[in-house]
Order: C-alpha cells, then structure tokens, then sequence
C-alpha cells in the first residue's frame, strides 16, 4: 500500500472532521424541521436531539483502551465507517425511536472519529503550533457544520437526498485514511482496568478542569442553536430558508476568527483568550436577544456571536493540552469530548423544554445566561491562579 508523507497526515485528519461536522450540521436542524412539521413536541424533539451525546458519553469510558491498544488509524476508521452506515439507515424507517437508535450510533462513531482524530493532532503539535493547529481543526469542523444546514433545503425534493449525499461525502473522505501510516499515543502508563480508567479521569480532572468549561459552553450553544433554534424561529415566524442563513451566518463568523484567534492564543494565551471571549459572548447574545423582530440585525449579530465565541470548543481543547501531562493526553481528550456531550445534551433539552413551558422566552436570552456563569467561573479562576502566583513569588 502507498504510503502518504507524514505532512499529509494533518490535513487529511482535518478533511474528514470537516465532513463529520457537515452531518452533524446537517442531522441537527433537518430533523427537528421534520419533526416540527410532523407534530412532535418541542421537548420531544431537543429530547431527540440529544441522542446524539448520550451516545458519545455512553462510549467514551471505553474508548481510551482501544486507541492505546491498536493506535489512532483504526479507532478513526471504525468510527467513520459506524457513521456511513447509521446515514445510509436514515430514509429505511422514519420512526422517531428508530432514528434515535441510529442518532446514538452516530454519536458513537462520531466521537471515535473525533477522540482519534483530536488526540492525534495534539499529540504531534509543538506548543509554539498549538493554537494555530487545532484552530485549523475546529475552522475545517466549522466549514462542513456551516455547509450542514443548507441541506435542509434538499427535502423539498426528497426527504431522503440529505442523507444520501452526506454518506456519499463521508464514504469518500474516509477512503483517504487508509492512505494513512497508523501511530500510537504514548504508553507509559497501564490502561487494563477500570478503576485505573477512573484514577486517570480524576487525576485529568485536577489538571484541566476549568479548560473543560468552554468545551461545555460550546456543546450546549451548538446543539441547542441547531436543534432547538430552528424551531423558535419557526415559531418566531422565520422561514426555513431564513433560519438556515442565520446559522450559517453563525457559522461563517467563527470559520473567519477560528484561525486568528487560534493563532492569537498562541501569542498572548489560551486563559486569557477564553476569558475574554466568554464575557464578550455573554454580552453579544444579550444584545441579539434585543433584536430579534429585526432579521438584518439579527443576521449582524449572528455573524459578530460567531466571530467571537467560534473558537471556543478548539481553544479549549488547546487550553487543556497545556495543562496536561502528556501521558494524560487521551484521557483529558475524552474529558474535553464528555464535557462537550453535557453541554450538547442538556442545551435542546432544557431549550426545548423552555419553549414549550414558555411561549414567549427569548432563546438568546437564555444562551447569554449560560455564558455569563461560564464567564463568572473562568473569572474566578483566573484571579485565584494570579493569586497563588503572586504569593508564590513573594515566598
């Protein structure tokens, strides 16, 4: 077999989280339209919508065994083989069980695929490229999850050309893997048994736990965004097709800043790049929450909330890389993707929750509520760490 050169290795790993991030955008918003459209309550329909993450949470305790054992080549590639196929089920049976059997399956194979194609790039990125790589990362996620929504528009002419052609794309992605030369994280510590899986998180935990916030905060907005957004703006009497820009205005914000700010937390750093961005998107999705009735605006801010809170989950994960031990790297990978999975199950849940408890609650009144205790957290954080510094010098 011929082998790629190792400087492929990176951009082909990102090609295929971009087509990843083109289902998942896609499969949030179009199935809760065809749900709305078929009578499912809100709640019902968030409640859907977090198949996905409960599949992720489901396997992620035991997905650290597998990439130590066989290595990142193969853990990428059974993930995105488990999420062709779960695509190509979709238009078999429209049951709302069914799809959420086949919605779990693709959170399992989605976070193979991420948990492998994640650690692996932060395993051979110098901290001096940190930033810039993963923010390379999370800007290819963000094209394919901006591209997703616009394959709400394919119903019209079939119901079932939306997944097709998403498992079409993702077959076709996937095939470069095997071009790939398999690696290993680093093996120096025993992965046998369980209770050493939970002494890892916990001793993960201790290092990197306020990096795993921003990775929360960016599950819940996402998900709830995607699954639970298209449904407020129905609501809010958006068309489809003006809900779709909106998103992808969203998106288009952060795929443009993913890059700078990535490369910006390498300059002046990942704590500081957080905290800032967190308070300035507490701040921009209060004034979107004031601006609703007005599209242009609301378009406006869309963009700006992007821009700003896009890079979120991708600095996070560089956060936590600079906190961790290597050999913990995995371990505080799947913590990153578990938090991540929290966040995104609970945002269409309580979403979807809020809206059919409260007819008139503004959604992005609800979403600058959340940023705002994550910014008060990360605050905290950051004056309790200069603290222990300052007294450390003093000593």
């Amino acid at each position: 077999m011929i082998q790629v050169k190792d400087q492929y290795r990176f951009w082909i790993l990102v090609s295929i989280v971009a087509i990843s991030g083109f289902s998942q955008g896609m499969l949030l918003p179009l199935i809760a339209i065809l749900f709305e459209q078929g009578g499912v309550s809100a709640s019902l329909n968030g409640l859907h919508a977090s198949a996905l993450y409960i599949g992720i949470l489901f396997v992620s305790p035991f997905m650290e065994k597998p990439l130590r054992q066989y290595g990142y080549k193969p853990v990428i590639i059974g993930g995105g083989l488990l999420v062709i196929i779960s695509l190509l089920c979709f238009p078999l049976w429209q049951s709302y069980w069914f799809w959420f059997l086949l919605r779990l399956l693709i959170g399992i194979g989605d976070h193979a695929l991420h948990f492998g194609t994640q650690t692996w790039i932060t395993s051979f990125s110098p901290p001096h490229r940190r930033g810039r790589n993963i923010s390379l990362y999370g800007l290819f996620f963000g094209v394919g999850f901006a591209l997703g929504p616009l394959m709400t528009s394919l119903i019209k002419f079939n119901e079932a050309l939306p997944f097709i052609v998403s498992s079409v794309l993702c077959f076709i992605c996937w095939g470069f893997l095997f071009l790939l030369k398999n690696d290993f994280p680093e093996q120096s510590i025993q992965t046998n048994s369980f209770m050493e899986t939970l002494k890892r998180f916990r001793e993960a935990s201790h290092y990197g736990w306020i990096a795993f916030l921003p990775t929360f905060g960016y599950g819940f907005l996402e998900s709830s965004l995607n699954g639970i957004f298209p449904i407020y703006g129905v609501r809010s009497n958006l068309s489809i097709q003006e809900v779709s820009v909106l998103l992808m205005t969203f998106a288009t914000g952060g795929i443009l800043f993913q890059f700078p700010l990535g490369m910006i937390s390498d300059k002046y750093g990942r704590k500081r790049v957080l905290g800032a961005i967190l308070t300035v998107g507490c701040c921009l999705f209060f004034v979107s929450s004031l601006v609703i009735d007005h599209y242009y605006l609301l378009l406006l801010m869309m963009f700006l909330t992007g821009m700003v809170v896009g890079s979120t989950f991708s600095t996070g994960i560089s956060f936590m890389t600079d906190l961790m031990p290597k050999h913990l790297l995995p371990t505080g990978n799947l913590l990153c993707g578990m938090s991540f999975s929290i966040g995104s199950l609970t945002g269409p849940y309580i979403g979807g929750l809020m809206l059919q408890m409260f007819e008139k609650i503004n959604f992005f009144m609800m979403i600058s509520v959340m940023f705002f205790f994550l910014a008060a957290l990360f605050m905290v954080y950051n004056f309790q760490h200069t603290e222990k510094k300052v007294t450390s010098m003093t000593e």
